[in-house]
């Protein structure tokens, strides 16, 4: 289920809030907890039972954990069977065929590929039921020893099935008690409009452009074509995945809870560091508290903190799917992550502004062909032509058709992409503030203007939610 579909935004949303409000506090938990697993239901039914099995797991490691803190051999054992508990989980769901795969190519076998479905949002569930482990050993959270509010802080539908990653020491104390207010719903609401605005006007309309351009054979497109595609692609993978955690961020303040920023204009990065310090911010923290600096993180002499950076990314490309084409844009980034850090860091920092944005830019732009294509083949052809090495030349008339046609739409989401909007409205904020004749009268203008802004995108992405047939979502495979 959605949260861009007619079923979330007609009937499910307004019956789990309706029921929210009117049931005493006391069961509130309980409501919420019955209303994500029916979500989670609502799409793969028999899917449930895994996440269950998680929970379940991760509940009683937790446990064990507590009960045996004095005993610090006993704890190692313990953490290691949960980490390789979650592991297996995760890897006969997600990985076992891409192994048997690789072992019959390698070993020249015949082994059966088993054709396991994915249970949706499989990778993000895991990695939350580990944090809480974690952080119940670390003592950065306490023990929930209520089994239901276990569940509700992994099965909590608005972060469910695509992140952000909530840690568990983020919402420990918010699962317990928590303060619902007007402001906060009101801002929840106005995040979730943002979020579907995003989700249905730019990410899907930069989505079909960038379908139709990569079911094009590479050796055909012309330079101009081929980076029209994939900044389209860049421009899609950011507002659908960015656009979703707002719909997440808003719909937890709607219930009082308090989600961390997942995105922060990542394309305004100067270096491929900072980009990952802007982009899928959960994913980056958790992979550096709960793995890198176990790791060793900065501690040691180079070559350690070289080796935890590869296996960080390699990590990261891992968990993004099971495919070689996943894992080389994860080793691409650590890569350059290493660079930067050797000397490429210092280097960037002596030249112009524009050109640190430019590398940045063009490191990650190259970065999503991997990210897209479905083999390496394909990956590396299209690479060839954006930088004109097939023959074809620098335009063409398809380049000139989508140009022509969606330049203005690309435009506006290259805009939203920046904090140019959000700039603009501090600026008019604090003008009218300081208008000495009538400034609560501006004030109030301006925000009758914004909250007709929201009224509109609303109206629109409704309109568009009932009359698509094209709606994808693509963090839905992790």
């Amino acid at each position: 289920m959605l949260f861009s579909s007619t079923v979330f935004l007609f009937l499910f949303l307004p019956i789990v809030l309706i029921g929210y409000f009117i049931i005493p506090r006391t069961i509130r938990n309980t409501w919420l907890l019955a209303a994500s697993l029916f979500f989670y239901a609502w799409g793969e039914p028999k899917f449930v039972i895994i996440m269950l099995i998680s929970i379940v797991l991760n509940y009683f490691f937790a446990l064990i954990v507590e009960s045996n803190r004095n005993k610090k051999t006993a704890v190692k054992w313990i953490m290691g069977g949960m980490i390789v508990s979650n592991l297996l989980l995760l890897g006969i769901f997600k990985y076992a065929g891409f192994i048997v795969a690789n072992i019959n190519s390698i070993l020249h076998t015949s082994l059966d590929v088993p054709n396991i479905p994915l249970p949706l949002g499989i990778s993000f569930f895991t990695f939350q039921g580990m944090s809480y482990v974690i952080d119940v050993y670390r003592k950065d959270g306490a023990l929930q020893k209520n089994p239901l509010n276990m569940a509700l802080y992994i099965a909590l539908f608005p972060q469910l099935i695509a992140g952000p990653i909530v840690r568990y020491q983020t919402v420990a104390d918010q699962i317990n008690v928590r303060k619902e207010t007007v402001e906060k719903f009101v801002y929840g609401i106005k995040r979730f409009i943002i979020g579907l605005g995003k989700k249905m006007f730019l990410a899907n309309n930069c989505g079909w452009i960038a379908d139709q351009i990569f079911a094009l054979d590479p050796s055909e497109m012309s330079v101009g074509l081929s980076w029209i595609g994939i900044i389209a692609y860049s421009l899609q993978i950011y507002f659908d995945f960015s656009g979703y955690s707002d719909m997440a961020i808003g719909l937890g303040k709607m219930f009082g809870f308090d989600f961390l920023e997942n995105f922060n204009y990542p394309y305004i990065s100067r270096s491929i560091a900072e980009f990952w310090r802007r982009w899928h911010i959960s994913l980056g923290s958790w992979f550096r508290d709960y793995l890198y600096i176990p790791l060793g993180g900065n501690r040691g002499n180079s070559w350690m903190v070289y080796r935890n950076l590869l296996i960080v990314w390699l990590a990261t490309g891992i968990w993004h799917g099971a495919s070689w084409t996943f894992i080389a844009w994860g080793l691409y980034y650590g890569a350059f992550i290493m660079m930067e850090r050797a000397f490429l860091g210092k280097v960037l920092k002596a030249l112009p502004n524009f050109v640190q944005y430019a590398y940045a830019l063009i490191i990650v732009v190259i970065g999503w062909v991997f990210f897209r294509a479905e083999t390496f083949t394909y990956a590396i052809d299209y690479i060839k032509t954006m930088f004109g090495l097939n023959g074809i030349g620098l335009w063409d008339t398809n380049a000139g058709y989508y140009f022509s046609q969606y330049g203005i739409l690309l435009l506006l989401a290259i805009i939203g992409a920046t904090p140019l909007l959000k700039t603009i409205n501090k600026a008019v904020m604090s003008r009218l503030r300081s208008n000495e004749t009538k400034p609560a009268l501006s004030v109030s203008l301006w925000n009758g203007t914004q909250t007709a802004y929201y009224i509109l995108v609303l109206a629109i992405a409704i309109v568009t939610v009932v009359s698509s047939t094209f709606n994808p979502f693509i963090y839905f495979r992790f």
